[in-house]
Order: structure tokens, then sequence, then C-alpha cells
């Protein structure tokens, strides 16, 4: 009974076994991965936590349950306490007790990842951002945000835009995705082809150590040679390191003219003509160039409802122009339009420069996430690769697979080589995960390309990184960790092989 257990931990865990069990295995029963030695959570714990933050330290078995599971179901803890602090000072004080106490933590944001980074492995407390959401600064002079690491993205772009700014970064996740946790994993989304990487945007960082030491790091000057760029420590480091508490975000000028382009093309190396011909006829303008697959339309006319506006064709664009003259613009990617069509590369196309029109044309791209919970199971992969092995992972994955999937479909921002790459099957199995992996990943290996291009290795790619790093590289960051969070308790089982 959950009555006869002795600490919290014992309690959910209790909860975990009695009342999910066949809905979602546990991580650490899915995984050969075993409990490093961290104290358990105790009453006394749990009573300081409360004296610190009141109702901000959630308890509730129930309540739990956003905290424990990834949104895509692919891992699972028990973590018995999740906190909600609103201001660096408290996150210093609880980092603080949790260093002293030996108590593992779990960095906790939007909970929009694909690798397990967010949530537990066991039964770490999980320390949410959800709460820390303020605005502290715009500079509409300069295009310099500062705000809170818990700002949901979509939130922060409708703010900026009334300054005619915009934020430098726009992912499928964005109504829900946390601008800290974008930093922690240096996302990369829809637009890096035209305004870059996080690297390049953050300004500055607030960081709490594990120790609880705050690190200001929050320069909001584009040029400052002072030693060390120590802000770049924690920009992907997936809450291993510290704590991000506050971002720094240079925001450039917010278009005045949206141009989208949908196209049909027979085959893929006419979407890399296209994309040659993208770069020299749109150029400056030029802001996303989105690929999808055949499978991808069918998968989402399945799943959604949502059909291709132009028929069936093998391979599908999305291309987006932004600048400051619509009249300019339209032309530019009207005479592209033309010659793509005349020289036969591009077979069908529409393009729309209405906002709704638009927002209607990025929608079958941004919604594809949306039907990944409406599949028996999803084996999703983050790759990126050189344009010119761009497509050949899916389709030899979709040999590799045979009959065992339902369907393998591949999309992804091809302006930077990202390919994201679904394996739909009608259940999760260890066998078929490992019939996979290491597969896939030594063939984008062989391919030269990149095993995690944009979310991070977490929890699910954690044992891959000596694999995909020279060993020198991986014993630094080793050290470093060493360094930052001596216990260990920061983010465990993510980033370093378990």
């Amino acid at each position: 009974m959950l009555s006869t257990a002795k600490t919290p931990g014992d309690k959910v865990f209790a909860f975990v076994k009695r009342y999910l069990h066949g809905k979602s295995a546990l991580t650490k029963d899915i995984y050969d991965v075993k409990r490093e030695n961290f104290n358990k959570l105790q009453n006394h714990h749990v009573q300081f936590f409360k004296d610190l933050l009141g109702d901000r330290t959630i308890t509730d078995l129930h309540e739990l349950e956003k905290y424990n599971q990834e949104w895509m179901r692919c891992v699972r803890g028990y973590s018995a306490l999740a906190l909600k602090p609103k201001t660096t000072g408290e996150v210093s004080e609880i980092l603080k007790y949790c260093n002293d106490s030996n108590l593992a933590v779990c960095p906790h944001g939007g909970n929009t990842g694909l690798v397990g980074g967010a949530v537990p492995v066991f039964d770490e407390i999980v320390l949410s951002a959800e709460l820390m959401n303020d605005i502290i600064h715009l500079d509409a002079n300069s295009g310099v945000l500062v705000c809170q690491a818990g700002c949901v993205l979509e939130n922060l772009d409708a703010i900026v835009a009334e300054a005619g700014l915009m934020v430098p970064i726009d992912l499928a996740s964005k109504g829900s995705c946390h601008i800290g946790g974008n930093v922690a994993t240096n996302a990369g989304g829809l637009k890096l082809l035209r305004y870059g990487n996080l690297h390049g945007n953050v300004l500055g960082l607030e960081v709490v150590k594990a120790d609880g030491t705050i690190i200001d790091c929050l320069s909001t000057l584009k040029k400052d040679n002072t030693g060390f760029h120590l802000k770049h420590l924690f920009i992907g480091s997936e809450g291993t390191l510290g704590f991000i508490t506050k971002v720094a975000l240079q925001c450039p000028t917010r278009p005045k003219s949206v141009n989208v382009a949908f196209l049909g093309l027979n085959n893929f190396d006419k979407v890399l003509k296209t994309f040659k011909e993208a770069k020299h006829d749109l150029g400056e303008i030029l802001s996303a160039f989105e690929v999808m697959d055949t499978a991808t339309i069918e998968f989402m006319k399945e799943k959604l409802d949502i059909s291709s506006p132009i028929g069936k064709y093998p391979f599908y664009l999305v291309i987006e122009t932004s600048g400051s003259r619509e009249e300019h613009d339209a032309e530019k990617l009207n005479f592209f339009l033309q010659s793509c069509l005349e020289q036969n590369i591009v077979s069908d196309g529409i393009m729309a420069t209405e906002t709704h029109k638009v927002n209607a044309i990025w929608s079958i791209r941004e919604r594809v996430p949306d039907g990944f919970r409406k599949c028996g199971h999803l084996f999703c992969y983050d790759i990126s690769l050189p344009l010119e092995n761009y497509y050949l992972l899916v389709e030899d994955m979709t040999k590799h697979m045979g009959n065992m999937a339902i369907r393998v479909f591949g999309l992804g921002h091809m302006g930077d080589s990202n390919l994201h790459i679904q394996i739909e099957v009608e259940e999760f199995s260890r066998d078929l995960k490992n019939y996979i992996e290491p597969y896939i990943f030594q063939r984008t290996k062989q391919l030269k390309g990149s095993i995690s291009a944009e979310h991070g290795m977490g929890f699910l790619k954690a044992k891959y990184l000596d694999f995909a790093r020279p060993s020198s590289n991986v014993q630094m960051m080793k050290d470093l960790k060493r360094i930052l969070d001596p216990k260990g308790i920061m983010n465990p089982y993510k980033v370093f092989p378990w």
C-alpha cells in the first residue's frame, strides 16, 4: 500500500507501478541504466523547499505527471518533487541545498525535446523554469532583449514585434518551448539559414552553478573581448553545467514583407538544384528552405487530415523570403519560380503573400509534430548531413526497416543540412530500438554527418557520445563537468554515456 512507503520517492514509485502499469514503462526498466549514488528525497528535504517556495513546491502525484514524462512518451521518471522558482535567488538557494544534500536535479523547461533531456531518469528533483517568465528589458534601439529563461518563445516574439523586432529563432514548438531550453540545447529551427544559431544571437547569460553560485555573463554588448566567453559553455550544455536563469538576445528587425512558396519536385537532384537556384536568385531575402518527402505528406493526411495543395510529388519544398519591400521581394520570388518552372526543375507550386495564406502553407510543415502522438510509436532522429548525402539516409533506413516499419519519412531544414528522420512502428520494443541503433548513427557517420543536429544528446543519445566525438573532446567535456559540477547533481544520465 502507498501508506507503507518510506520516502516521498517511494510513494511516487509505488503510485507509478500501481496505476500506470502497461501505459508507460519507466526509463530505468527499459534501458540498462543504474541509479548513481545520490541521496533519496526525505521529508525534511521537502519541508525545506516548502519553507522556501510555499505552494510552488509540487508533491501531488497526479500533478507530477507532466514533469515525469516527455511529451513523446519515450522516457519516464518517477520524481516526487517539482520546484517552481520565480527568481535567480531562489534557484541559487535550491541548488546550494541540493548540492550540500547530494540530491540530483533535473532542469525542466517547455518539455518539447526529443531526446529525453528534460525529464528525470530516476527520482531527480525537477527544477522548472515555467514561472521565470518576466521580460526584464527591451532596447528597441539596439534590438537587445533581456528576459528570464522561462519565457515562451512565441510570447517573446509577440512582445518584440511591438518594437518592430523579431526573435531570431523559429520552431514548430514555439507555443510551448522556453527560451532557456532553446539556449540550453542550442536549438536551430526554421530560420537558421537566415539568422544563424544561438551561439551567434545570444549576447549574454545568467547561470546558476550546481553549488548555487550565480555566474553573471549577462552582457548586452555585441563586442566584448574581456577574457573567456564563458556564456558559450552553457549554450548547448543541456543543463549539465548549470541552470540558465536569464538570457540577453539580439533581435533583428522584423521584416515588412514575407512571401512563401510551396513547390512539388520529382526527384532529390532537382531539390538540390532548386536550393542552389534559390541562393543565387533570392540571395539576401531567402529566410527558410524546408524539404518534405511524399511519405511526410501521407503521414499528415492520415494523422491530421492535412493534404498537399498541389497534388502528389516525391518531394515538397517550403521556401520563405523576408525583406523590407513587398513589391521587390514578390518580384524576385516570382522570377525565381518562373525560372525553375521553365528549366523543369520544379513541377508545380503555389505562392502566398497574404498573412493567412502564408500561415496556411507554413502549417503544413510546422504541424508535422502534432501527428507524432497519434502513432503507435515513432522513433525520431535529428541528423546533420552534407547536402549530397542528405536524403540517402532516409532511403537506406527504409530498406533497413523493410516491413518492420509502417513508414520511414524525412523532412527538415535543408538550408542548414538538418534532416529529421522518423520511423513509425506499431509499438515500441527494445529489439526494434537495438535494430535501429546504432545502425542509423553508424550510417550517419559514414555519410560524414552528425548524429545530433539541434536537439542535443539528452538521455536517449548520451551513450553514443564517445562514438560521435573524438576521445580527447569527450575527456575535455568531462573535465569541465567535474569543475563546474563536482558532485554531478546537474541533469545526471544526460549527454555523457551512462
